[in-house]
């Protein structure tokens, strides 16, 4: 495993692409994370293919991972930062040269399509990268990254503490269309709070994914080796009962329970349209006859606001009577 070096302030940070074309749509949105992160005290390169369109892409394969490509290869670039997900990050595996990016070791962040990048990169190389907040959803929010996703990017990233994760007071389901509507903070509902599943004991290195791409790496070499880890999953508003019920059960079937130690679910949207206690149910026939230990509704993946989950980094979390605690055993970024 190789963690990269920490941000400090003044640092740059590389900002890229490698899948949705959103970034070419939404300029405003794009140039509020740009400033966003200017105001916490960070240079910023966009990538120059960054805001190409291609039908649903941004560019052509060879336009995005240019983009990677340089972007790790720049010395002056400490951290790369995605724009958003989408839908083709796996695309770019044949052409990725995973040899430049192990010797150019660099904080890689964004979730949702990217998830594909997390894993392909940290199968090849041993990397540790970052299911956390992206340039449009997250940092180019009104009036810029909500506290609690702004403690953990500076906690994290920057001041590279083994964090406990909390709950954040509140989260935001509210929906607004980019660079017409979002120009006020969106409402937010009080959080009530993680949840436990299966009470126990999990200890294991972190392997944080989103549910429907983890599984397009099913098969493949780049499909992530589970065993002993804390697995984390979430998927976005899009998604169905039905469709979380068949991921699940698909994982099932691909040995995934035999080999983990536990079991974190991050906070679905309501547009999924869970029934009361659906979720649960569909979490428990998925992982019958496995007693690892499950819990849920926490604030990571499609959720605002967000903590960072560093694969490959030694974590544990405890679910019982008094509650939960989840936290990280070693600092997530190197000196």
């Amino acid at each position: 495993m190789k963690k990269p070096h920490r941000l400090r302030l003044g640092d740059t940070i590389g900002i890229c692409s490698p899948s949705s074309p959103i970034a070419a749509h939404c300029p405003r949105r794009l140039q509020r994370g740009v400033e966003e992160l200017e105001k916490l005290g960070f240079k910023v390169k966009l990538a120059k293919n960054s805001t190409k369109a291609y039908q649903y892409m941004a560019g052509t394969i060879d336009d995005r991972v240019e983009d990677l490509h340089d972007l790790f290869l720049d010395p002056d670039v400490k951290a790369i930062i995605t724009t958003i997900g989408g839908t083709s990050s796996h695309q770019l595996f044949e052409k990725l040269d995973f040899k430049l990016i192990k010797n150019n070791p660099k904080i890689f962040m964004g979730y949702s399509d990217i998830t594909s990048l997390h894993l392909a990169i940290h199968k090849k190389t041993g990397l540790v990268t970052y299911l956390g907040p992206a340039i449009l959803p997250q940092f180019g929010e009104f009036n810029g990254l909500i506290d609690f996703t702004k403690q953990y990017f500076m906690d994290i990233l920057v001041d590279g503490k083994p964090v406990e994760y909390k709950d954040s007071e509140e989260f935001i389901f509210e929906t607004l269309y980019w660079d017409e509507k979002d120009d006020r903070e969106r409402h937010r509902i009080k959080n009530k709070g993680s949840k436990i599943l299966n009470p126990g004991n999990a200890k294991g290195r972190i392997l944080a994914a989103n549910l429907s791409t983890i599984l397009l790496l099913a098969g493949t070499e780049y499909f992530p080796d589970m065993d002993g880890c804390i697995l984390c999953l979430e998927d976005d508003e899009g998604e169905t009962p039905a469709f979380i019920d068949r991921y699940l059960t698909q994982l099932r079937q691909l040995g995934v329970y035999e080999k983990i130690n536990g079991l974190v679910v991050g906070r679905f949207h309501e547009k999924v349209g869970f029934t009361e206690g659906q979720l649960e149910e569909i979490i428990q026939r998925a992982t019958r006859e496995y007693d690892f230990p499950i819990i849920y509704d926490l604030d990571f993946g499609h959720t605002d606001p967000m903590f960072i989950l560093p694969n490959g980094i030694e974590a544990e979390f405890k679910a019982n009577q008094n509650g939960i605690t989840f936290r990280l055993l070693e600092s997530p970024v190197g000196k």
